[in-house]
C-alpha cells in the first residue's frame, strides 16, 4: 500500500510538469519578460520579432538565447542592460519554451 501511494505521488509530480507548459506567452508574462519586451515593437528591450530575425536560421539559437536571458547581459540590443533572470523566477523549461516561442515570430 505505502509503495503504491508513492508511486501514485510520483507519476502525479511527473505528469504536471510546469504550472504554465505549453503557454510560453503566460510563462513570459509571469517571469516579468512583457515589462520590458513586446512582440512587435520595442519597448525597454527589444521587439521579440526583432530578436527572432537577428537569431533566424542559427541552429544554437534557443541555447544562445537560454543562457542570455539567464545571465543577462547589455550592448547587443543598445545601452540598457537586461537583468538575469534566475532559476527561481523562470524554470528551465519554461525559458526554454519561451525562447523557442520567441524564434519562431
Amino acid at each position: 500500500m505505502k509503495y503504491s501511494l508513492i508511486l501514485a505521488a510520483l507519476l502525479a509530480t511527473a505528469a504536471s510538469g510546469s504550472a504554465l507548459a505549453g503557454d510560453p506567452a503566460a510563462a513570459a508574462q509571469k517571469a516579468g519578460c512583457m515589462a520590458c519586451h513586446a512582440m512587435d515593437k520595442k519597448l525597454v528591450g527589444p521587439a521579440f520579432k526583432d530578436v527572432a530575425a537577428k537569431y533566424k536560421g542559427q541552429g544554437d539559437a534557443v541555447a544562445k538565447l537560454t543562457d542570455k536571458v539567464r545571465k543577462g547581459g547589455a550592448g547587443v540590443w543598445g545601452p540598457i542592460p537586461m537583468p538575469p533572470n534566475p532559476a527561481d523566477k523562470i524554470s528551465d523549461g519554461d525559458l526554454k519554451e519561451v525562447v523557442g516561442w520567441i524564434l519562431k515570430g
